[in-house]
């Protein structure tokens, strides 16, 4: 008997066994897709051909100076993009289901923001209330005249005014897709007004409207640089000042286009991350 154990084989077919190398390999392959390798092998000859053959003995002079103006990019940026959702959602809320009253200033305000050129209204903040102000010894006299003779409270104002005005069109649909069945099964419940716009219609609105937001950040960075024409120390006006002092031209705009880049996509990779985040069963 143990001799027919002992010379019993048993097949097990390989199937059976995961193959943990072609696993990797094909996740790999699904993480790099072969137009992102060729991407990445024409970013790092661009790359190669700048260190090479480009001037850029300036750096140490203005690496300073650059730090600066990313960091006063990427502040702006963030206080502009919060604040500007911040109010706008009140106002894609007032469209939505806001009475008229509510409805028809928010509309207005959407529409002359959406329809006017963001560097009119920054120029409109910054020479008009930036030259009325100094008219008034009160405001002369008070706690806030020092923020007030500095560019960057317009700056902030007109950016966060716009990304509001944009905002709030896109919260107003994101509002009106969420289904109405959801909320009057709420109201059916007796849930009070409040909790059902916290707990129901805002997180389903702010899901739906999570791509599109993505976006426009990406564009609010893309509007910084107009901070620069009311002397704004940001990461184009150091760029600007390089070719001024050094006559080059190439060199700091391939620098400034690269900051650019880096911020943008980690602002896509921090959006998708939020997105991944929040269930999916809240769309």
């Amino acid at each position: 008997m143990s001799n027919v154990l002992g010379e019993t084989e048993i097949e097990v077919p390989i199937e059976t066994f995961p193959i943990h190398k072609e696993k990797d390999a094909s996740s790999l392959a699904s993480k790099l897709p072969p137009h992102r390798i060729v991407l990445i092998l024409i970013g790092l000859a661009l790359v190669a051909s700048a260190a090479l053959f480009m001037r850029w003995d300036w750096l140490p002079q203005y690496g300073g100076l650059i730090l600066q103006g990313l960091w006063r990019t990427i502040w702006i940026l963030v206080v502009t993009v919060v604040l500007g959702f911040l109010l706008a959602v009140p106002l894609g809320l007032a469209q939505a289901s806001g009475p008229a009253f509510l409805a028809i200033p928010a509309r207005a305000f959407c529409t002359v923001i959406r329809g006017t050129p963001l560097l009119v209204q920054l120029w409109l903040l910054y020479y008009g209330l930036g030259s009325l102000f100094p008219q008034y010894p009160w405001i002369r006299g008070s706690e806030l005249w020092p923020y007030l003779r500095q560019a960057w409270p317009y700056a902030v104002l007109a950016l966060t005014l716009s990304y509001a005005g944009y905002e709030g069109e896109v919260m107003r649909g994101a509002f009106a897709g969420v289904p109405k069945g959801q909320l009057e099964s709420a109201r059916a419940f007796g849930m009070p007004r409040f909790t059902i716009f916290r707990r129901i219609w805002l997180p389903q609105a702010i899901h739906r409207a999570l791509p599109t937001l993505a976006g426009e950040a990406v564009l609010q960075l893309k509007s910084t640089p107009l901070v620069a024409t009311i002397t704004v120390v940001d990461l184009y006006s150091v760029a600007s000042r390089v070719r001024q002092d050094t006559f080059l031209t190439y060199e700091p705009l391939l620098l400034l286009a690269a900051g650019y880049l880096v911020i943008t996509g980690i602002i896509v990779m921090l959006f998708r991350r939020v997105e991944r985040l929040i269930p999916s069963k809240l769309g």
